[in-house]
């Protein structure tokens, strides 16, 4: 009796305010956050003084030497007029450019890249201000071991707090709770994505529509169904979510103003997610006719000088490893021609840039007769769309299982390189059977050179929808840059390493 009186009194939280709380929270990590780097920054500036005056390195090359530097010598007291303003200044730049915005979340890459622009900026003006009033006071090289003190520092700690961010939510630890408005192409590939990528913090508490998802091809989790549009304030308050999506098709964009008010009303954060999908494009370039916004698709970025700087980056790539992809090679040859008879290497027809097919080279890693025994299993095709994928496919050798878990059954694609067939980055190389079922937008992604890898590899492999890679894609095709490239490939190799979605 008296637990339920007590109960009863208690005051409970109602969404705004739960969503306040996830507010402030964010706020005081966001602020815990730049508090540490304040701490590092000074500790980095504290390491430089350290290394060049207490253990003295480098050490001066002659007696001349010696003596300026001992004269030049100081105490770490000095600094502390210069080391305060380049603290204050590293913050206002860090929270310039969105270091501690919590949403939206910034990827590590990009973190590190604000922090290493900053710190270099930071020390630059340092360096321009220190030596305009004392020219020869100070050492020149402490700003120089400060600046690479900051970066190691601050770029490792975010590292640490990633890795440690990364595998609560994978656990399921403070993942944000979710809830998408849409259920046609546009929302299940939203929903998608939320579910196979735990590990990016959010958990889907369900969706809503005006009809349910009926199970087909796409639909290939169950989600939770929990009501129609009309049902969105009381979906947000049952279900406790702390963000919504609104991932609705264009024919249903009337609605999207009742339901950004109902958002505001309860307090809650809400993503629009324009339906570019029926268009094939996802980015696009914006233009004025007498002040009316016109939207474009982006053009294709891989071609002119772009497409012969990649070309000269794929080429040299390969030819720099050589000696060991060659040594690997003649070694998994060898392991696959013990383990099953047949030759080592598969050649398939596969379609390249425009539509013209090549023969694409690959480890073997089915037994000689897989093509023939494809038919009596397409009932157990576990991919949607046009391609074919099963996880524990009976045609698969032993070596072959472990090849296609690590990616190493397309070693021989760096040949296809060489010819000028592929790229090392790019979309998958498609069959002639699948291009045979693309719908018109999927043949964008057409307008590129294949690759050994892609963004696919990188974000989720099999475990994605076919409609999802075509939309990433056609994004690589429509923003590459080298930056692009070299990050694609500094994703894959952990997703390489984990298997994630390889089968």
């Amino acid at each position: 009796m008296d637990r339920s009186i007590r109960s009863l009194a208690r005051p409970r939280l109602t969404i705004p305010d739960q969503v306040g709380l996830a507010r402030h929270s964010r706020r005081v990590a966001a602020l815990s956050m730049a508090l540490w780097d304040q701490v590092l920054i000074f500790v980095g500036f504290a390491f430089a003084y350290w290394l060049r005056y207490m253990a003295q390195w480098p050490e001066p090359f002659d007696a001349i030497v010696f003596e300026v530097a001992t004269q030049n010598q100081v105490e770490f007291s000095a600094f502390l007029p210069i080391i305060i303003p380049l603290m204050l200044l590293l913050a206002l730049r860090f929270t310039t450019r969105g270091l501690y915005r919590a949403t939206p979340r910034l990827g590590l890459l990009d973190q590190m890249t604000i922090i290493l622009n900053s710190t270099l900026t930071g020390i630059a003006l340092l360096i321009v201000f220190v030596f305009l009033y004392k020219p020869f006071y100070y050492s020149r090289l402490i700003f120089i071991f400060a600046g690479i003190s900051i970066v190691v520092l601050l770029s490792s700690w975010r590292i640490l707090r990633s890795a440690v961010q990364h595998w609560r939510w994978s656990h399921g630890l403070g993942q944000e709770r979710v809830l998408v408005v849409g259920g046609t192409g546009l929302g299940l590939e939203v929903m998608s994505g939320i579910a196979s990528a735990p590990g990016l913090g959010y958990n889907l508490v369900g969706y809503l529509y005006d009809r349910p998802i009926v199970a087909c091809e796409r639909a290939t989790r169950v989600y939770r169904h929990l009501g129609s549009l009309d049902d969105l304030e009381r979906a947000v308050l049952q279900s406790k979510a702390q963000q919504v999506i609104l991932a609705l098709p264009f024919w249903e964009h009337g609605r999207l103003p009742d339901l950004v008010l109902i958002c505001q009303k309860l307090g809650v954060d809400y993503l629009l997610v324009p339906d570019f999908y029926q268009l094939s494009f996802d980015r696009v370039d914006v233009h004025q006719l007498g002040g009316v916004p016109l939207l474009a698709p982006k053009e294709i970025r891989l071609r002119g000088a772009n497409l012969a700087l990649k070309r000269m980056v794929d080429i040299s790539a390969v030819l720099l490893t050589a000696p060991f992809t060659l040594l690997l090679a003649a070694l998994i040859a060898i392991a696959i021609r013990l383990d099953s008879p047949g030759s080592a290497l598969f050649c398939q027809q596969r379609v390249g840039k425009g539509g013209r097919l090549f023969n694409c080279y690959k480890f073997r890693t089915m037994v000689p007769d897989a093509e023939e025994r494809k038919a009596e299993l397409i009932a157990h095709n576990e991919a949607d769309g046009p391609i074919f994928k099963m996880r524990d496919d009976p045609r698969v050798t032993r070596i072959g299982r472990f090849l296609r878990r690590s990616s190493l059954d397309e070693l021989p694609q760096l040949w296809n390189v060489l010819l000028g067939e592929m790229s090392i980055i790019g979309p998958r190389p498609a069959l002639p059977s699948e291009v045979a079922h693309y719908e018109l937008w999927h043949r964008r992604r057409l307008e590129v050179q294949p690759g050994c890898a892609g963004l696919t590899q990188a974000l989720g492999r099999s475990d994605m929808s076919f409609d999802e890679q075509v939309r990433l894609d056609i994004y690589y095709a429509e923003n590459w840059s080298v930056g692009m490239d070299l990050r694609i490939l500094l994703m894959v190799i952990p997703a390489v390493i984990g298997g994630r979605g390889a089968y």
